[in-house]
């Protein structure tokens, strides 16, 4: 009976929750620098109309996070919806069919930086809200919504902020919360509940040479060249890392994918044919680097001194950034380098030297298996997401 009036009210109000969600999109909110205020106030404005209490915490040059809630009873039951109003720079927009800015409806799909990572999610969860408030659904419990700022770059500004400024000195405490990050797995054709997070380390590797000209190369030790060396042999790190026993493996999740699927054996014809989804499986459960930010030399005639890597690491549970920098180092020394955490030293010497750039530790729900049924975990389904999908 409530999904029927909840399709209902979906159905009846399709364009108005299109509209919303394009409007978003077309709010712009590139982190860097930010502008999330710019979503903010029109989650506000949007809300409010529905007779919703909402709540913005400004900070900086334009910047915001968004509290709303379906009522001020937080001692029963309470569940939170958290969702990010950044998005990233949409780099070159003469490489978009459409304007990043633009949310254009074709086909029925909308276009646009941000629609899906994650304001088509965002906008799901606010319309939830005033289809709750509207339909009065909710007769005990609270529904949270927490519209956060700085996800793109490293959340501490908003979610981090909200939970220590806002949730634990009002003592809000919430029973679940439910993330709203795009969760479609290609080429899977249903929405999957992810369980946990890997954790991120953001390191700076510099490797230090000794500059000469070019026209005697042999003089000089060439600094790209040692990167060069480090990233050829990065796959060697697992080597170097302590053994711990997995929360999941590549065999596990492959059963537990298997049970959307009329049989096994479907699935497995899928996951051979299908080099992605082996890749996505394996990046859920393995150690991941991806070097993405490589800099270095001063001229094309010098041999250059100084070259830095900027690399991702995504762990695994149990995994620590210690594990990682000291495996690093272990690698760097069978090359026959030395590892020198103060890279103020003398013009000649050869070195390199790991910088810390971000981290952020590993999460897992310990206690899925047991809080649901394998078709829950990979069917769910719930409707205040089917307005993503309309």
């Amino acid at each position: 009976m409530i999904e029927e009036l909840v399709n209902k009210e979906i159905d009846n109000n399709r364009e108005e929750y299109i509209e919303f969600l394009r409007e978003l999109i077309q709010t712009e909110s590139y982190n860097p620098p930010g502008n999330e205020k710019n979503v903010a106030l029109k989650i506000e404005k949007y809300l409010r109309n529905g007779g919703i209490t909402c709540e913005i915490f400004p900070f900086g040059e334009n910047r915001a996070n968004l509290i709303a809630t379906l009522n001020n009873n937080f001692s029963e039951k309470n569940l939170l919806y958290n969702g990010h109003m950044d998005v990233v720079p949409p780099g070159s927009e003469e490489k978009w069919k459409f304007p990043p800015l633009s949310a254009t409806l074709k086909r029925n799909k909308i276009f646009g930086r941000g629609a899906t990572d994650m304001k088509g999610g965002l906008a799901a969860m606010i319309i939830s809200l005033k289809i709750l408030k509207k339909l009065h659904l909710i007769s005990s419990g609270n529904l949270i919504l927490n519209a956060v700022a700085d996800e793109e770059t490293g959340g501490k500004l908003g979610t981090e902020w909200c939970l220590k400024k806002i949730f634990f000195q009002k003592g809000i405490k919430s029973n679940f919360i439910i993330i709203g990050e795009p969760s479609q797995i290609d080429p899977i054709p249903s929405k999957v509940i992810f369980i946990g997070e890997k954790g991120e380390l953001e390191l700076k590797v510099i490797s230090n040479g000794t500059s000469s000209h070019s026209w005697n190369p042999f003089t000089g030790k060439n600094a790209i060249y040692m990167m060069t060396d480090f990233i050829q042999n990065l796959d060697k790190l697992d080597e170097f890392l302590p053994k711990i026993e997995s929360f999941l493996s590549v065999e596990k999740l492959i059963a537990l994918f298997s049970v959307i699927l009329p049989n096994k054996e479907i699935f497995e014809r899928i996951y051979n044919e299908q080099p992605i989804l082996k890749n996505i499986l394996y990046s859920l459960t393995q150690l991941t680097e991806s070097v993405n930010i490589i800099k270095g030399g001063i001229k094309s005639n010098v041999v250059p001194d100084y070259c830095e890597a900027i690399i991702d690491f995504r762990l695994v549970p149990g995994q620590t950034t210690d594990m990682i920098i000291n495996g690093l180092t272990k690698l760097i020394d069978e090359l026959g380098y030395q590892v020198k955490q103060n890279s103020k030293t003398k013009s000649e010497d050869v070195f390199f030297n790991l910088e810390i750039v971000d981290q952020s530790e590993s999460s897992i729900w310990e206690n899925w298996e047991r809080s649901m049924t394998l078709k829950t975990f990979l069917l769910f389904k719930s409707w205040h997401f089917r307005c993503l999908f309309l």
